[in-house]
């Protein structure tokens, strides 16, 4: 079994790419500044060149941080920067991804979308639809989906490594107010957000669970809790979801311990994945069959690098991409119908 996994930082998907595809960051949250900034820079096909954000102390950090040009969202729109960049990486706020998708795709940008793609599933369809009618590519940034030891995952469930894959099981807690997130966030708005720890983490692993299984679910179901400073959005969810041949069960939350699990149940074995989905993190991989066990430690990670650079060898090769708009928007309504079963 272990062979599946000996080749894991090998790319798949890289035939070779000539030139580098400039990226507009926009959005220079915490999250595009500590993780993905850092990450492009270690990129082959792709260099940030532009950072766009409403702050001029986040422009700031990254004109000087990173060597980017900088504008505001208005700049933005009006085009100020547009001869900088080939492609536009939208990292706002989940409600604010459609106006910054409809803006790149304007200027004939190619875009890479956070997920969840939108805050309903109305406005996912017009971000999908307006890349299709500008005939820009666009992806949903499922950088799991980049993982080396993800594909290697897939790959090894595709020739039956554990037999028909049967259950998924999985865990994704993140603590929103840890550290110094306080109340006055936009993951704890509604609005902004579209909803609260199914929306944010929860994604992860019903992402994960079409990704390996190459499916689509019959039916979901959901129940969610709340309280306190989370009472806009759900606080926990629990919630199932039913492929033709397997179910996945699943929880998500935005208190408690961080934790990031998940397993995949085959009528031959079984395989575990800790820190499953936190960025850039190595993991530890354990497989159990009737032909014995294995565990691999320190794997995968690197998946910004990797979901970057596949972006842009598909933007340079004219490549299909795998996690599409059709794909981010798949998910989107999918946790609408579970909200709706939580209601």
């Amino acid at each position: 079994m272990h062979e599946a996994f000996t080749d894991i930082g090998e790319r798949d998907w890289d035939t070779g790419a000539d030139g580098t595809v400039r990226l507009a960051v926009v959005g220079c949250g915490g999250f595009a500044r500590g993780v993905v900034l850092p990450s492009i820079g270690d990129c082959d096909y792709v260099e940030a060149t532009v950072g766009v954000s409403g702050s001029a102390e986040n422009r700031e950090k990254v004109a000087d941080g990173h060597g980017l040009e900088t504008t505001d969202y208005d700049g933005y729109a009006a085009g100020d920067l547009a001869d900088a960049y080939d492609a536009v990486y939208v990292a706002t706020p989940n409600r604010l991804h459609l106006p910054h998708v409809e803006t790149a795709a304007e200027q004939g940008k190619a875009v890479v979308c956070e997920k969840p793609l939108e805050a309903t599933p109305e406005r996912a369809e017009e971000v999908v639809a307006v890349c299709e009618d500008a005939g820009v590519p666009l992806m949903t940034a499922y950088r799991m989906q980049a993982d080396p030891l993800f594909r290697a995952l897939k790959a090894f469930l595709d020739a039956g490594g554990v037999g028909a894959v049967e259950k998924f099981a999985g865990d994704f807690t993140f603590p929103v107010l840890m550290g110094s997130r306080g109340p006055d966030q936009w993951r704890l708005d509604a609005h902004l957000a579209g909803g609260g720890a199914l929306m944010d983490v929860g994604v992860y692993p019903l992402n994960a669970a079409r990704y390996l299984l190459g499916a689509e679910p019959e039916a979901v179901s959901g129940r969610t809790r709340t309280g306190g400073p989370y009472a806009d959005v759900d606080e926990h969810v629990s919630f199932r979801v039913a492929f033709p041949d397997a179910t996945g069960n699943f929880t998500a939350s935005f208190s408690g311990h961080p934790n990031a699990d998940f397993a995949v149940y085959g009528s031959e074995g079984v395989v575990r994945l800790f820190d499953a989905f936190q960025p850039n993190r190595g993991r530890r991989l354990v497989v159990e069959t009737g032909d014995g066990s294995y565990e691999i430690t320190g794997a995968g990670g690197g998946e910004l690098r990797e979901e970057f650079d596949y972006f842009a060898h598909a933007v340079l090769t004219g490549s299909d991409i795998g996690p599409d708009g059709a794909d981010g928007l798949a998910d989107v309504w999918l946790m609408d119908a579970i909200y709706a079963d939580a209601e």
